[in-house]
């Protein structure tokens, strides 16, 4: 298998030909044509945008307009004003805690999550129970890693608000039903609103927020090949249109009366101070690159690249992965274990090699709990890797193994 992307394409990847990065869950390495459109900004277009009277500020509010637009068109989000701009995925979600959250929940009611979720989709609801007296309650998984829809069923009912689930585990590589959870809540609690966090599938699958159907929906720019310190929620209007701001000043003023404040109309509401058009800008050029490559070619891609590592891993003594097994329907997202070989111990030896894979909790210690794992490797692949890495990352756990086996 080659690599889907041309490895030119990514500057740091083209310096360092020894390099085998497979830490794009993380975050993903920037194409040239996301630095070049970030730059291009910088040097044609830079002013505050919406603030000035004058030609390069409106020439700069058009810019960051096209970039949500064009963003919005990537997610298949129709109106593109319920595309908000936030600092990531992580902000998003707290977002939606922190507004629609606080103004909606109260004391009795029930927060559903997974027992999947990344602690930005696992805190912010875990902490608005705790401040509001409401009760919070985890959904375990079936086999596959997906959430158990039968016990999820079991959960919903008059009191339950809130249904926060992930599209794709950062950990398992599982990718949830979306479309199917979203019509077992609106059936048994149409009151609650659905929360799915995307963080790792846009940038690995072909996503129509509108036709999942989700009240909101999170991803962060830079797994997506795009810069840090940007990310995305996609709201339904009603909903947006009736939470209350999540910060204030700036543009996200209507009138500023000595007793009481308006607001502006979504999306501006809720993108208070000066725009990260930078973040914006770069963004939408990442969406340009992948769409260019075909966001189905680029799961397919994931998919082979991780079945490859799983069928190479479980012939290695002592391996164990976590999630849907070789072959299926997966994200290229793979946790596993060497035997006795530590996980950071085994990123350390992988890393004199030139190979970059991520040890730890991977911030969802309530599903390493569930997985009896204080810890994981975690090799995550991206448009940029090929068989070649994968054979890297093998040959170097064959390497840490003879290295224990001689301590």
């Amino acid at each position: 298998m080659s690599a889907l992307a041309p490895r030119a394409d990514f500057p740091l990847l083209a310096a360092d030909p020894r390099l085998v990065y497979l830490d794009s869950a993380a975050t993903a390495q920037k194409p040239r044509a996301v630095l070049d459109a970030i730059a291009a900004f910088y040097a044609h277009d830079y002013a505050n945008p919406h603030r000035g009277a004058y030609a390069l500020s409106a020439r700069a509010t058009a810019v960051y307009r096209a970039a949500r637009e064009r963003v919005a068109r990537f997610l298949g989000a129709a109106d593109a004003d319920t595309l908000l701009f936030t600092r990531g995925c992580t902000e998003s979600l707290n977002l939606v805690a922190g507004t629609w959250g606080r103004a909606n929940v109260a004391a009795g009611d029930r927060i559903v999550v997974t027992a999947a979720e990344h602690h930005g989709n696992f805190v912010p609801w875990q902490q608005l129970a705790l401040e509001r007296g409401a009760e919070f309650r985890i959904a375990p998984l079936a086999a596959d890693g997906t959430v158990d829809r039968v016990h999820l069923a079991s959960l919903l009912g008059p009191r339950t608000k809130v249904v926060a689930f992930t599209h794709v585990s950062n950990v398992l590589g599982a990718i949830n039903p979306v479309e199917e959870i979203v019509a077992l809540v609106r059936a048994a609690a149409p009151q609650a609103i659905t929360v799915c966090d995307g963080a790792q599938a846009a940038p690995h699958l072909p996503v129509s927020v509108d036709a999942l159907g989700v009240d909101f929906y999170g991803a962060g720019g830079h797994k997506m090949l795009g810069p840090m310190g940007v990310g995305v929620l996609v709201g339904r209007r009603a909903l947006l249109e009736a939470m209350p701001p999540w910060l204030t000043g700036g543009d996200m003023i209507e009138f500023v009366h000595d007793e009481r404040s308006t607001w502006n109309v979504i999306p501006h509401k809720f993108e208070a101070g000066t725009p990260n058009v930078e973040g914006a800008v770069g963004l939408a050029a990442a969406c340009d690159y992948l769409d260019a490559l075909g966001m189905a070619r680029v799961h397919e891609h994931g998919r082979r690249l991780a079945t490859l590592a799983i069928e190479g891993m479980l012939r290695l003594p002592g391996a164990r992965t976590h999630g849907p097994p070789a072959g299926a329907e997966r994200a290229g997202v793979v946790s596993f274990t060497l035997g006795e070989v530590h996980p950071h111990d085994l990123s350390s030896i992988l890393d004199a090699k030139g190979v970059c894979i991520r040890a730890g909790h991977h911030c969802a210690q309530p599903l390493m709990r569930r997985l009896g794992a204080g810890a994981t490797a975690r090799a995550s692949f991206s448009v940029y890797n090929d068989e070649r890495d994968v054979e890297a990352l093998l040959a170097g756990m064959r390497a840490a193994l003879d290295l224990f086996a001689h301590a």
